[in-house]
């Protein structure tokens, strides 16, 4: 991933599935998950399909974590542009240049692919379903408190934000029309983001 989002977690922690997970996620970001095998992922990142079942117990429960990894990392970035001094605004274009730029679309695929298999109830997919609104919701509620927004209302708007930009998101995927989703956030922006 190029710009304002991560391609990768932060370096590797000492445990083997640690630096397992780490180089699925370098590896997917670099060559995309077309017709993606655990042998074969196993083959590129030096391992065997045998340890990434132990580790992660399926090809899903592996890419559930992959998104979840990718996801800390990109809340990381919105929690520090959330306790920036730039205008609310600003930084919300400036992260979703990072989410909508080309060399992230891999990764924006994967998210909406492992989330309908989370909708579902896939097994290993359990854990995902954990970190897909309230983390989110509360680094950007966190922030419209900061900026002077009662709790309620915060959390409120941080769940609208994170639906839009989520469903711009997908319209991106399905229609390539970057201008057009780039529009539609300017008129969210205008009318839900405070200066």
């Amino acid at each position: 991933m190029t710009s304002s989002v991560p391609d990768r977690p932060p370096a590797p922690a000492g445990s083997p599935r640690d630096r397992l997970l780490a180089a699925t996620v370098e590896h997917v970001a670099r060559h995309g998950l077309a017709d993606l095998s655990l042998r074969a992922l196993a083959d590129a990142i030096g391992t065997s399909h045998r340890m990434l079942i132990y580790h992660f117990g399926s090809k899903e429960g592996l890419l559930a974590e992959v998104v979840a990894a990718v996801e800390a990392g990109q809340r990381e970035i919105l929690a520090g542009l959330a306790a920036s001094d730039e205008p609310a605004p600003v930084a919300v274009r400036r992260f979703w240049r990072g989410l909508t730029d080309p060399a992230v679309r891999e990764h924006e695929r994967l998210f909406f692919e492992i989330v309908a298999l989370a909708i579902q109830g896939r097994p290993g997919t359990e854990r995902l379903r954990e970190t897909l609104v309230e983390p989110w919701v509360e680094v950007v509620a966190a922030d419209g408190v900061r900026r002077g927004l009662p709790p309620d209302v915060a959390r409120a708007q941080a769940r609208l934000g994170m639906a839009v930009t989520r469903g711009l998101l997908l319209d991106l995927l399905a229609t390539d029309d970057l201008e057009g989703v780039d529009a539609a956030m300017e008129l969210f922006l205008a009318a839900f983001v405070p200066e």
